[in-house]
Protein backbone atom coordinates (compact mmCIF):
# COMPACT_ATOMS: atom_id res chain seq x y z
CA UNK A 1 0.00 0.00 0.00
CA UNK A 2 1.29 3.45 -0.81
CA UNK A 3 1.68 6.09 1.89
CA UNK A 4 -1.29 8.13 0.54
CA UNK A 5 -3.47 4.99 0.54
CA UNK A 6 -2.45 4.24 4.11
CA UNK A 7 -3.28 7.78 5.20
CA UNK A 8 -6.68 7.70 3.50
CA UNK A 9 -7.60 4.40 5.17
CA UNK A 10 -6.15 5.36 8.53
CA UNK A 11 -7.87 8.76 8.58
CA UNK A 12 -11.17 7.07 7.67
CA UNK A 13 -10.71 4.70 10.63
CA UNK A 14 -10.03 7.57 13.04
CA UNK A 15 -13.08 9.46 11.74
CA UNK A 16 -15.21 6.33 12.26
CA UNK A 17 -13.95 6.05 15.85
CA UNK A 18 -14.92 9.67 16.47
CA UNK A 19 -18.41 9.07 14.99
CA UNK A 20 -18.78 5.96 17.16
CA UNK A 21 -17.94 7.99 20.27
CA UNK A 22 -20.61 10.54 19.30
CA UNK A 23 -23.18 7.76 18.76
CA UNK A 24 -22.32 6.16 22.11
CA UNK A 25 -22.73 9.49 23.91
CA UNK A 26 -26.07 10.11 22.18
CA UNK A 27 -27.50 6.60 22.65
CA UNK A 28 -26.27 5.54 26.10
CA UNK A 29 -25.75 6.94 29.56
CA UNK A 30 -22.03 6.24 29.29
CA UNK A 31 -20.09 9.47 29.33
CA UNK A 32 -16.99 9.12 27.22
CA UNK A 33 -14.77 11.94 26.13
CA UNK A 34 -12.76 11.67 22.96
CA UNK A 35 -10.00 14.06 22.06
CA UNK A 36 -8.09 13.98 18.82
CA UNK A 37 -4.67 15.52 18.36
CA UNK A 38 -3.22 14.86 14.92
CA UNK A 39 -3.11 11.11 14.37
CA UNK A 40 -4.06 10.18 17.94
CA UNK A 41 -7.43 9.80 19.66
CA UNK A 42 -7.67 9.51 23.43
CA UNK A 43 -10.95 8.08 24.71
CA UNK A 44 -11.51 8.75 28.41
CA UNK A 45 -14.18 6.99 30.45
CA UNK A 46 -15.98 8.24 33.55
CA UNK A 47 -13.79 6.06 35.78
CA UNK A 48 -10.67 7.80 34.44
CA UNK A 49 -9.44 4.89 32.33
CA UNK A 50 -8.41 5.54 28.75
CA UNK A 51 -8.05 3.93 25.35
CA UNK A 52 -5.52 5.47 23.02
CA UNK A 53 -5.61 4.93 19.27
CA UNK A 54 -2.75 6.33 17.22
CA UNK A 55 -1.32 6.12 13.76
CA UNK A 56 2.12 4.63 13.18
CA UNK A 57 2.87 6.08 9.75
CA UNK A 58 6.34 4.56 9.20
CA UNK A 59 4.91 1.07 9.82
CA UNK A 60 1.57 1.76 8.12
CA UNK A 61 -0.21 0.57 11.26
CA UNK A 62 -2.80 1.74 13.75
CA UNK A 63 -2.00 1.05 17.39
CA UNK A 64 -4.45 0.64 20.27
CA UNK A 65 -3.36 0.97 23.90
CA UNK A 66 -5.80 -0.49 26.44
CA UNK A 67 -5.71 -1.79 29.99
CA UNK A 68 -5.28 -5.30 28.60
CA UNK A 69 -2.25 -4.34 26.52
CA UNK A 70 -1.19 -2.95 23.18
CA UNK A 71 -2.44 -3.98 19.74
CA UNK A 72 -1.00 -3.31 16.29
CA UNK A 73 -3.27 -3.30 13.24
CA UNK A 74 -2.38 -3.50 9.55
CA UNK A 75 -4.85 -3.11 6.73
CA UNK A 76 -5.33 -6.42 4.88
CA UNK A 77 -7.22 -4.90 1.94
CA UNK A 78 -10.57 -5.18 3.72
CA UNK A 79 -10.09 -4.25 7.38
CA UNK A 80 -7.57 -3.29 10.04
CA UNK A 81 -6.37 -6.61 11.53
CA UNK A 82 -4.20 -7.18 14.60
CA UNK A 83 -0.77 -8.51 13.69
CA UNK A 84 -0.78 -11.09 16.51
CA UNK A 85 -4.39 -12.12 17.10
CA UNK A 86 -5.96 -11.38 13.68
CA UNK A 87 -8.77 -9.55 15.49
CA UNK A 88 -10.40 -6.66 13.65
CA UNK A 89 -9.80 -3.15 15.04
CA UNK A 90 -13.41 -2.13 15.63
CA UNK A 91 -14.39 -5.43 17.21
CA UNK A 92 -11.43 -5.27 19.56
CA UNK A 93 -12.07 -1.59 20.31
CA UNK A 94 -15.69 -2.46 21.17
CA UNK A 95 -14.56 -5.22 23.53
CA UNK A 96 -11.96 -3.06 25.26
CA UNK A 97 -14.37 -0.11 25.61
CA UNK A 98 -17.03 -2.44 27.04
CA UNK A 99 -14.56 -3.73 29.63
CA UNK A 100 -13.46 -0.24 30.64
CA UNK A 101 -16.96 1.30 30.67
CA UNK A 102 -18.60 -1.64 32.42
CA UNK A 103 -21.42 -1.89 29.88
CA UNK A 104 -21.75 -2.93 26.22
CA UNK A 105 -20.38 -0.38 23.75
CA UNK A 106 -20.06 -0.76 20.01
CA UNK A 107 -17.59 0.86 17.68
CA UNK A 108 -18.14 0.48 13.93
CA UNK A 109 -16.17 1.21 10.79
CA UNK A 110 -19.19 2.65 8.96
Amino acid sequence: MTDPEYMDRAEAALAAIERSCDRINDATDVDIDNQRVGGMITITFGNGSQLIVNLQKPLQEIWLAARSGGYHYRHDGNAWVDTKTSEELFGNLSREATLQAGQPLEFAAD
